[in-house]
């Protein structure tokens, strides 16, 4: 059974394009050049299901077209209209190197420790804004801390437990 905490949003399933279950999707993080994913997760009635993928092509640099084997008219397309579309975290770890998603939320809820192993807070979202890319990290205190998620601070992601330990440098969670 899939587990929601073992996959990743990449984006969405829009419609159904054409009469032969071809459907239109928009994603927000480009896998395509990197892994070759043999199927897409999809969020069906709260049930998350595999779709194993016939053929894709893509349309520009967020949008493309996907085929799923065994979808093959537009009514069974239209049941996947509007439908949130996955991708298994462990395929994302093998083809992945941790500086490839951090442009991401692929982070968001893993918790953040010091280099003594004392908690900080737990990651909410990824700010990319900027050349320097920042974890927003909400600690126990219920206060917003941002902290740069730069490879000179990761000492280890425990992608398992779901914790990046970081060096923090001194001062700098006294600053937000």
């Amino acid at each position: 059974m899939i587990k929601k905490e073992d996959i990743f949003q990449i984006g969405r399933l829009i419609k159904p394009h054409g009469l032969h279950g071809e459907l239109s999707f928009e994603f927000t993080v480009d896998i395509f050049d990197k892994t070759e994913t043999p199927y897409f997760i999809c969020e069906i009635e709260g049930i998350l299901v595999p779709y194993f993928i016939k053929s894709y092509r893509l349309k520009n640099n967020n949008s493309g077209f996907v085929k799923f084997e065994e979808v093959d008219s537009d009514e069974e397309a239209k049941r996947l209209s509007k439908v949130n579309l996955y991708i298994s975290r462990t395929l994302l770890l093998e083809d992945f190197s941790p500086e490839d998603v951090l442009n991401t939320d692929f982070y968001a809820g893993y918790q953040i420790t010091d280099q003594n192993g004392n908690t900080i807070g737990k990651i909410i979202s990824t700010d990319d804004s900027t050349e320097n890319v920042l974890f927003n990290v909400l600690s126990d205190s219920e206060t917003e801390i941002l902290i740069p998620a730069s490879d000179d601070y990761i000492l280890s992601i425990d992608d398992d437990a779901r914790i990046i330990q970081m060096e923090i440098p001194e001062g700098l969670l006294g600053l937000n």
